[in-house]
């Protein structure tokens, strides 16, 4: 988490009633004693905001993040909340409070910035895009010279940390304010205990639509939420801390915890939430109980990691999120060569901790292949935070270190698999392009026989399937990784993405479902949403298709792919200007763009391509 655009408020901030008797002045109401000093106190809306990400942004380029933020408030924040009147209480680092007489008015602005940040981001690498996490209350207020204080601007600084990047969290007096005032969706997300607010808070997300640039009324479901299964326990792993002192070993601790997921997901009687969701956390104090809430997880593990010369210590506790109560915790120290063990040891004692009849055959599949050298392994862990970003430029970091990892040991299956998914990113990978050839041949060296890497295994079959229409051996490879790791987000999301080019829509739909409910908050979630997008749109759902691939495109606005099934459903579907709009607006993400070009890269069967190509032409995008 960023520094907060708002000073931290002083926690013991009360109602001053020992300043004496009250009086009027105005629409405000002052109180003071002789000689005292007088506050000032009204109703007001509050308006928090922090940048996320803003120090990771700062890390990697000061001066250009400095210069793209003024360049958002001088064009967009600023005259926004102008516009509305809104009167800017303070900014600090990359944060800013907001005061607003209208609540209406401050959620019309919220909005607005959001989706002009959307529009603003669209050109933008993916790691490089600046995103608003906004939280908005109505409250009493105290004003003091140029700065307020008190329980409303508390609750509004709370909801901003809890929101997504790019999203608006309102309190509950905002919604009952503004529900009838307002076109607007919410959606409601019950009450929520938040740090040194004594009752429970209400709390409503807007709900909003990045594809077309505006909001719309509430989306239809979207797939995760018919996939629940509460009978089942469902664990998230937090980021593990890094206690070496030393930053640079930042990546050794988030690898930890990486493969602590991937072992862990292994197992059929409980679920694990993905990677990408629970790493969201990293670097924020969190209280398990609203990690709980928000991720849907009955249990919580987290965990701390020393590594100093050739030893290194793992520490790990798993939590029950409702209670807060301790199951199970463990310290682990050894040897760096002893590291595979220690995480066997974690993995093992976590999934006995959670279910006491354990199986000893699951704990024996959680073992899979080890890399037969530690350099190797090093620069693996190394290359993953840059191969998740899904961006060209991070591709190119990641596929070096992942050259060096395969110098070392040729028959590291993991990084072949992390390979192949890699140079798959860059996008105008037409037949005979080196990148597309690459991504095949890494596929290729995962598919051996012995090969148990879920992973890997799914990424090799993505790789087939789009770049050489080998759906049979594509689908062996996904049935594989699903019968070793049944409950990973990201195996299923790449399953039903094959599926979908194979024509099994139902099947590739149910896995999609399955994925968003173990990953609410992924990032990567986009491959799930244009999975089950596919295969609405050739099902003949078209409303239901063009909405999961808006959701798509939501979370990776340059997507090509989703803003394509966007236009084809819109097409179909109707009606017919959202498709010319939506065509509009792919045109202005990718200028270039030839239906032609786009339905070479293969992926569906012929007659099913040809559908999908025809939809395009009527909605007017280029041959």
């Amino acid at each position: 988490m960023g520094r907060n655009w708002h000073t931290v408020v002083p926690e013991d901030v009360r109602s001053p009633v020992r300043f004496g008797r009250i009086r009027s002045q105005g629409s405000c109401v002052t109180e003071g004693g002789v000689g005292e000093e007088r506050v000032d106190r009204r109703l007001a809306a509050i308006f928090a905001g922090d940048i996320a990400g803003y120090s990771r942004l700062m890390g990697a380029d000061e001066e250009g993040t400095l210069r793209q933020l003024k360049a958002h408030r001088k064009e967009l924040v600023d005259p926004k909340i102008t516009e509305h009147r809104g009167r800017i209480v303070k900014t600090t680092g990359d944060g800013i409070l907001v005061e607003f007489v209208s609540v209406v008015d401050a959620v019309r602005c919220a909005v607005e910035i959001q989706r002009g940040m959307v529009e603003r981001n669209a050109e933008s690498p993916v790691e490089r895009r600046i995103e608003f996490r906004i939280g908005i209350n109505v409250g009493d207020i105290i004003s003091d010279a140029n700065d307020i204080y008190g329980d409303g601007v508390n609750v509004a600084a709370r909801l901003e940390a809890l929101a997504t990047p790019g999203g608006i969290l309102v309190s509950r007096n905002v919604y009952d304010q503004v529900r009838d005032k307002l076109s607007f969706s919410f959606e409601d997300l019950g009450e929520q205990s938040v740090k040194n607010i004594a009752r429970p808070i209400g709390i409503h997300r807007v709900q909003l639509d990045a594809v077309g640039g505006g909001i719309v009324g509430r989306p239809a479901p979207s797939p995760r939420a018919e996939a629940a299964e509460p009978s089942r326990p469902t664990l998230a792993v937090l980021p593990f801390t890094n206690l070496s002192g030393d930053a640079d070993q930042e990546y050794f601790a988030d690898g930890i915890a990486e493969v602590i997921i991937t072992a862990l997901s292994r197992f059929r009687w409980f679920l694990v939430i993905a990677r990408n969701s629970s790493f969201i956390y990293k670097g924020r104090a969190v209280d398990v109980r609203n990690v709980g809430r928000e991720l849907g997880a009955r249990y919580v593990l987290e965990g701390s990691v020393r590594k100093g010369g050739s030893r290194i210590r793992i520490t790990a506790q798993l939590i029950e999120a409702a209670t807060g109560n301790h199951l199970w915790a463990d310290k682990y120290d050894g040897a760096l060569e002893d590291v595979f063990d220690l995480q066997d040891r974690i993995t093992e004692g976590v999934a006995a901790a959670i279910e006491p009849s354990l199986r000893q055959a699951e704990i024996e599949r959680a073992r899979r292949k080890r890399p037969d050298n530690l350099d190797a392994y090093d620069l693996y862990l190394r290359a993953l935070p840059h191969a998740w970003v899904w961006s060209p430029s991070e591709a190119e970091k990641a596929i070096e270190l992942l050259n060096m990892a395969l110098r070392i040991d040729p028959n590291y299956v993991a990084a072949h698999g992390v390979a192949a998914w890699c140079n798959s990113v860059f996008p105008t990978l037409v037949p005979g392009d080196p990148r597309r050839f690459a991504s095949v041949q890494h596929a290729r060296s995962v598919l051996g026989p012995n090969t148990d890497d879920a992973v890997a295994l799914s990424f090799a079959a993505f790789a087939l399937a789009i770049f050489e229409r080998e759906y049979d051996t594509a689908l062996d490879a996904v049935k594989r990784a699903l019968a070793s790791t049944p409950n990973s987000p990201i195996v299923l999301s790449l399953s039903a993405l094959v599926h979908s080019f194979a024509g099994h829509f139902e099947t590739a739909i149910k896995q999609a479902q399955l994925s968003l409910r173990l990953s609410p908050f992924d990032p990567m979630r986009f491959i799930a949403e244009m999975a089950a997008g596919y295969s609405l749109f050739f099902t003949g759902r078209y409303e239901e298709a063009a909405q999961a691939a808006q959701r798509s495109a939501h979370f990776n606005p340059q997507f090509v792919p989703a803003l394509a099934i966007v236009v084809a459903s819109r097409e179909c579907g109707g009606p017919q200007q959202a498709a010319r709009t939506a065509a509009e607006h792919l045109l202005r993400i990718k200028p270039d763009f030839h239906v032609k070009d786009f339905v070479q890269l293969g992926r569906f069967a012929p007659d099913l391509n040809e559908k999908y190509a025809a939809a395009l032409r009527q909605a007017g995008l280029p041959e």
